[in-house]
Formats: structure tokens, C-alpha cells, sequence
């Protein structure tokens, strides 16, 4: 037997489908976050015995095929490759949210960029095709399911497929659209909201009123997200039935991650308390850090053009002032994280979520 064997056999947590289904030690999926980490906080996730996670929905097909490499290279064990599903209009009228934007542009002498920024794309053949190149255990996907030949692409592929829900009734839509695994992202996470059904923010399922809900509505194996940033949050959402649970801010401030050092700042802050739901950086709801143009423009602008077009008239004034202006997402246990590596974050919380099980 390897050590690596050998180590899951010495974690013995009750529910067992999910850990033996996708082959890691740990019921920790470390969240994909995109634009925040790279294969670095992916592979020293894994090393604590988590499930590790490349955010692919900013990044070109080619990157995808050279970070899952990266990964493979140096750690054994499965890996997830996320992407966004996202409805994308090539042309949208922004004039309104151009016009809520023009007295920043005043202020800081700049104005809305010659060549706006790449859009995220939703994901399409060119995003299928490297992972069929790939071959990656698990494809996790948010804001629903890409259309059904990409998805049947993807099942050919050999991956086990995930996807979110901040609702039972999406759940019970992905379950019906035959996903192997549903996410069930409370309010509380960090970044965009999953929600692809429509619905009003304001009616958005904390995490531990959402977890038993969906459990209780598919036959599928239950991830929880959302809040989640210690060993209570994990023993707590598995005692409601989820067979795992997705952490990403406690990784955003792990040393592997990408994030600014004013973002990082933030994370001890007591900033830390007071995230929002905000739509100002991107057009979609997203819980970060209520920066200046939050608190005056927001948090959920009806000027903001839709997902990703809201991002495009903000480029300069990113640039002129960080602090006002970027977007930095956060979830509202912010204040539970610590300055740690991922693998130490791993084990530690993994070991804390045991000890309250067990005792």
C-alpha cells in the first residue's frame, strides 16, 4: 500500500461516496477563483488532501493544457477544471452604466478603454477541446450546464461533472440534466453567485438553510459552499449531509494565492465583517469587499450592463485607483481565515472538522 493509500485509510470519515468516488483524502474541494490563484495554491491544496481546482474561465485553452500539466508534473491525484456557462450578448448598450461612470472619469482624467479587455467566454469547443486533451478526473461548471453536445463531450471525456446551485429548484435542474455531484452555494460565498434560474438577489439560501434543502431533493452526493472557513464550518455542513464542502476565501489568504496585498489586507481587516453582494464589477451579483464605487454606485446597479460587459468601462479607473475600483471578492467568513500555506490550511482545518465529529 502507498502513502498515499495508506493516509486515507487513517482519515476515516463516515460518508465515504464522494471521498472514493473522486479519489481524495480530504472532503475539501479548494474553490476555483478566477484571476486569484494559479496552479500553485491547486497543487499545495492537493498535497493536504484536498481536491484541486484550476479556475479556466479567464484563461485561453492552451493555458488550460499547460496548467493541468503543471499540476501532474509535480502532484498525483485528481484535478477539477471550472468553467462559466455563462449567456454572453457579443454587443450590449452600456451608455447608462457609461454615464453613472463619468464623473470617476472626470476625477481621475481617464475614460472608457480604447480596446476594453477580453471578456470571459462561456464554455465552448475550443474550451471542450482541451479537455478532452486533458482528460481531468472532475469538470465543474457555473451558472448552470453548457449546451448538451459540449456536455456529453465532457462525459465522454471521463470526468465527473459538478455544478452549482443556490437553490433546491436548481438543483433538482442540474440532477435532472444528469450532473454526478451538485454544489450547493449558500449567500454567504465569496465571488459570483451561482444563480442561473432567475430570481431576485434578495431571496438568495444562506448555506446551512440551503445544504439539507438539496440534499433532501436530489439522490446526488452534496458539496457545501459558502462561509465555510474552519473545522466547524466543515463538521456543521457535514452533519447537515453534504458529502463535502467547497472552501475559497480561507484559500484566499494562503500564501499560494494571487491576490493583491491590499486584497490581502483586507482579509484581516475588519473590512473582513462587512462583505456585499454586488454587481457594480461585472454585471452578475458577487460578494467582495464594499469598495468606493460599491457604496456609491451599488451594491446592484440597474445601470450595470450584463455579465461580463460591466468590467470593460471600469479598466482604468482599476488602474488609476485599486482600492476604489477593483474588484476584490471575499465571502463573509473573511475573518476566520489565516495567513497560512494551502497544504498546512488543509490538514489543519480537515483535522479540526474530525476532532468535533468524533468527540
Amino acid at each position: 500500500m502507498d502513502l498515499d493509500a495508506q493516509y486515507r485509510r487513517m482519515v476515516g470519515w463516515r460518508d465515504r461516496r464522494l471521498l472514493d468516488r473522486l479519489g481524495i483524502a480530504q472532503p475539501i474541494i479548494q474553490a476555483p477563483m478566477a484571476n486569484a490563484h494559479d496552479e500553485a495554491l491547486a497543487i499545495a491544496a492537493m498535497r493536504g488532501g484536498a481536491l484541486g481546482s484550476l479556475p479556466c474561465a479567464s484563461i485561453s485553452p492552451d493555458q488550460v493544457r499547460a496548467q493541468a500539466a503543471s499540476v501532474r508534473q509535480v502532484v498525483a491525484g485528481p484535478i477539477n477544471l471550472n468553467f462559466f456557462c455563462h449567456d454572453m450578448a457579443e454587443t450590449v448598450d452600456d451608455s447608462a452604466w457609461r454615464a453613472a461612470l463619468a464623473p470617476y472619469y472626470r476625477e481621475y482624467g481617464v475614460g472608457y478603454p480604447a480596446t476594453p479587455p477580453v471578456a470571459r467566454r462561456p464554455f465552448d469547443d475550443a474550451l471542450c477541446a482541451a479537455v478532452e486533451d486533458v482528460r481531468p478526473e472532475i469538470v465543474s461548471f457555473h451558472f448552470g450546464l453548457p449546451a448538451e453536445p459540449l456536455l456529453d463531450r465532457v462525459r465522454a471525456a471521463g470526468a465527473t461533472i459538478l455544478s452549482s446551485a443556490n437553490s433546491p429548484a436548481e438543483a433538482r435542474w442540474l440532477a435532472e440534466r444528469g450532473v454526478d455531484v451538485v454544489i450547493a452555494q449558500g449567500t454567504e460565498a465569496g465571488g459570483h453567485a451561482a444563480r442561473f434560474l432567475p430570481a431576485d438577489p434578495a431571496s438568495y439560501m444562506g448555506t446551512f438553510a440551503l445544504v439539507p434543502q438539496v440534499v433532501d431533493a436530489i439522490d446526488l452526493p452534496v458539496i457545501a459552499a459558502g462561509g465555510i472557513a474552519d473545522g466547524r464550518g466543515v463538521a456543521a455542513a457535514l452533519l447537515l449531509g453534504a458529502s463535502a464542502v467547497q472552501i475559497g476565501t480561507a484559500y484566499l489568504a494562503c500564501s499560494e494565492s494571487r491576490i493583491s496585498p491590499l486584497h490581502r489586507g483586507l482579509l484581516n481587516d475588519a473590512a473582513a465583517e462587512e462583505t456585499v453582494l454586488t454587481n457594480v464589477f461585472t454585471g452578475r451579483p458577487a460578494r467582495g469587499f464594499a469598495t468606493r464605487v460599491v457604496r456609491e454606485l451599488g451594491p446592484l446597479s440597474p445601470a450595470a450592463p450584463p455579465f461580463p460587459h460591466a468590467g470593460d468601462a471600469l479598466a482604468e479607473l482599476r488602474a488609476a485607483d485599486p482600492a476604489s475600483f477593483a474588484n476584490m471578492w471575499a465571502g463573509q467568513a473573511a475573518r476566520l481565515t489565516r495567513t497560512e500555506g494551502a497544504e498546512a490550511m488543509t490538514r489543519r482545518i480537515a483535522a479540526e472538522a474530525r476532532a468535533l465529529l468524533d468527540g
